[in-house]
């Protein structure tokens, strides 16, 4: 049991990450991070949506006739997004402002419609809410990854505006990686986004290739072991 749950989360972090793997949802992913604020709060707006709309629908799966699936489970999605969207309008509205049409866009976000169909509606309702959670973590960190690399790039800060989403006690949050720094204008626009992703891409490719490379050693050592005795 615990293996399976390990295996979700590891899915949604990083093996399956919807961002870097899937290469779903980009559009949110590429617009709004330029910040490390921005990427955060529409990464949890996502992953919110993601663990809601994935229990609700495990847990509606077999009441719901084949023939309407897909528009109820769109239907259960976007009330989901609704809600996400008053509540930041009513309590983050700075963010709100900023993160714009993308907020209710997370209706269309194929990853999120993906995970309803292929996973949620076929699985028990904790499955389906940690499935939610990880792959929703996944795309945050990746929103966050990328907002911080372009943020640096682009205005040689980390944690600007982060009132917006903590208070008025957080304007002292902001850090000022690289001083007297006059920025770099291409890491804030969308070019940026996109080399910014790729460059991550990358990495993770990278990252993963040792990872593989390192498996065949650590096998063959016990296995010599015993041969010698």
């Amino acid at each position: 049991m615990f293996s399976e749950y390990s295996k979700i989360v590891k899915d949604g972090l990083w093996l399956n990450n919807q961002a870097f793997v899937a290469l779903l949802g980009l559009c949110p992913l590429l617009a709004v991070s330029n910040t490390i604020i921005n990427g955060l709060g529409l990464g949890l707006a996502t992953t919110m949506t993601l663990v809601v709309s994935n229990t609700v629908v495990s847990l509606i799966r077999n009441f719901v006739p084949d023939e309407i699936r897909l528009p109820v489970f769109v239907l259960v999605i976007a009330s989901v997004v609704t809600m996400i969207e008053l509540a930041m309008n009513a309590w983050f509205f700075g963010l709100y402002k900023i993160l714009g049409i993308f907020i209710p866009l997370i209706v269309t976000n194929c990853s999120i419609i993906g995970r309803a169909e292929a996973y949620a509606s076929k699985q028990r309702a904790d499955k389906a809410f940690l499935d939610g959670l990880s792959m929703g973590l996944g795309f945050t960190f990746a929103l966050v990854t990328l907002g911080s690399l372009r943020e640096i790039i682009g205005s040689g800060t980390l944690f600007a505006k982060a009132e917006l989403m903590f208070g008025e006690a957080a304007k002292t949050w902001q850090i000022d990686v690289i001083t007297d720094y006059s920025g770099m204008l291409l890491a804030i626009l969308p070019p940026g986004a996109f080399i910014g992703l790729g460059l991550l891409i990358a990495l993770k490719n990278i990252i993963d290739t040792k990872v593989e490379q390192r498996k065949p050693a650590h096998i063959q050592i016990p296995i010599q072991a015993a041969q010698e005795q």
